[in-house]
């Protein structure tokens, strides 16, 4: 009871709402279908009226499909898409009540017990329902009941029929047990509700009597609306134009606080903002703010917001500013010590000020690899994407530089006393080795076709340190690094 009135339920069911959001923006009149690979097999996921009056259904392979339909049109299906969409239908559902929840991936359950006579009574806001969702070429069936399974059954099974009418699979079964009920001679629900409960739940356990009790409104069931995510968004409109640097600045300052207590109530923190200024001609300029790191402190962004105003062509002036955090990202509170916080995030700030100036994605750092041959000893990531790593253990020293290997001409295993590199005359006055490295037999690499390395550190007269390796399997020598 609510305030005296039974409760309304009405349930939407999209039978192809996959196909009718391809098919919205690409209409055909073919047969066509969506494909989704299971268990090794491409199966039909949803297909639109041409192709199941062609015999086709849902979960018959893809290539019997064709078989029997060689004019089928397919597309990979998207469920996550498709999970997108109904997101949408559900907000466009609030419309006709504040409790609006999903009924599995392809329907919508409301609960508009007292909302309907503001829209001329249940008849009329059923049909209004249909007329908008046929407008936008979506295929809907509607149930209305007192229960949440009686509108669900009257939505898949009859809409309009009485419930007892329905078949058992209209009270959300698995197969199984439908199977056996049918087996049991009980087809219909009027049937079920009328035999003995005891034998049943002997035999098919809890679950179906209280499937049977939730569509006779024997027992409750919720609809839980979901939560709305949180928007990073807020704005100013502005009683006057402005037009100068230090007052767009001053307007930034008071949203960024205002945007920082919701990231900060939400326990994140903005990746990418976007200051948006609409001037008085109704033309908006942006600028975009990408963080080497979440950040939620309005002194250490405002700042960095200073290059791109100073950019901006106000015109005639400033009416409104917005600021929105695009890309948020968890962050936690951080641990505080005696010192002040454990990270303070300067070099987050250097990382982002060279950004903003170069690109994000420009400013990069070595990481170490897990590998033994010199040259895929590290990667190269971006330094805004990547945490710095201090794993560069090794049991040998690495020059700090390290380039493709020249060749120098000299015999023998030992590092030659006098040899010529890149015009000049080098005598070596000390050399440290070898270090015998193995190339890695699992990996294609013309570089390593000439076997076993033997690595040296050189130290020469001139005062040049190279690191010299020795090819014993096919002899020659050759630099390919050099030391500080």
């Amino acid at each position: 009871m609510f305030d005296g009135m039974h409760r309304r339920v009405v349930s939407l069911w999209f039978p192809r709402l996959a196909t009718d959001r391809v098919l919205r923006a690409r209409p055909t009149d073919r047969p066509f279908v969506l494909t989704l690979t299971e268990s090794n097999t491409n199966r039909v996921y949803c297909l639109n009226v041409a192709a199941e009056r062609q015999g086709l259904y849902r979960g018959i392979s893809f290539s019997d499909a064709r078989a029997f339909c060689p004019g089928l049109v397919s597309m990979p299906a998207r469920p996550d898409l498709e999970a997108q969409f109904l997101t949408v239908l559900r907000r466009w559902a609030l419309r006709w009540c504040p409790w609006v929840g999903r009924e599995g991936r392809d329907g919508l359950v409301l609960d508009v017990t007292g909302s309907a006579h503001l829209f001329g009574g249940e008849e009329a806001m059923l049909r209004e329902m249909r007329q908008r969702l046929a407008r936008t070429r979506l295929s809907v069936r509607i149930g209305l009941a007192e229960t949440r399974g009686a509108a669900w059954a009257r939505a898949h099974y009859g809409e309009g029929a009485a419930l007892a009418d329905l078949p058992v699979e209209a009270l959300r079964l698995d197969s199984d047990t439908a199977i056996g009920l049918k087996r049991m001679g009980l087809r219909r629900i009027g049937q079920l509700s009328a035999t003995p409960r005891a034998p049943l739940t002997r035999r098919f356990g809890p679950g179906l009597l209280m499937r049977l009790d939730q569509a006779l409104g024997y027992q409750p069931e919720q609809i839980s609306p979901e939560v709305e995510p949180p928007h990073y968004g807020v704005r100013m409109t502005l009683p006057e134009p402005i037009g100068l640097e230090s007052d767009v600045m001053a307007a930034a300052d008071r949203l960024l606080t205002r945007l920082c207590d919701k990231l900060r109530a939400q326990d994140t923190g903005a990746r990418v903002l976007c200051l948006t200024l609409r001037r008085v001609d109704s033309h908006a300029q942006q600028v975009e703010l990408r963080l080497a790191r979440p950040m939620r402190d309005p002194a250490r962004i405002l700042p960095l917001f200073q290059r791109g105003v100073s950019q901006v062509d106000a015109g005639f002036g400033i009416d409104q500013v917005r600021l929105e955090a695009v890309q948020v990202e968890p962050l936690l509170s951080e641990q505080l010590n005696s010192t002040g916080t454990r990270d303070p995030g300067r070099m987050n700030d250097l990382i982002t000020r060279i950004g903003t100036r170069i690109g994000l994605d420009n400013v990069r750092r070595f990481l170490p690899a897990d590998s033994h041959i010199p040259e895929r000893a590290f990667i190269i990531a971006s330094a805004a994407y990547s945490q710095p790593d201090s794993n560069w253990a090794s049991p040998h020293p690495r020059p700090v530089l390290i380039f493709p290997p020249e060749p120098i001409i000299a015999t023998g295993p030992r590092p030659p006393e006098h040899f010529r590199w890149r015009r000049m005359a080098l005598t070596t006055g000390r050399a440290t080795g070898p270090e015998r490295i193995a190339p890695e037999w699992w990996l294609d690499d013309p570089n390593w076709h000439s076997g076993l390395r033997d690595y040296w550190r050189v130290e020469t007269v001139q005062g040049r340190r190279l690191w010299l390796f020795h090819t014993p399997q096919n002899p020659g020598w050759f630099v390919q690094g050099e030391f500080a």
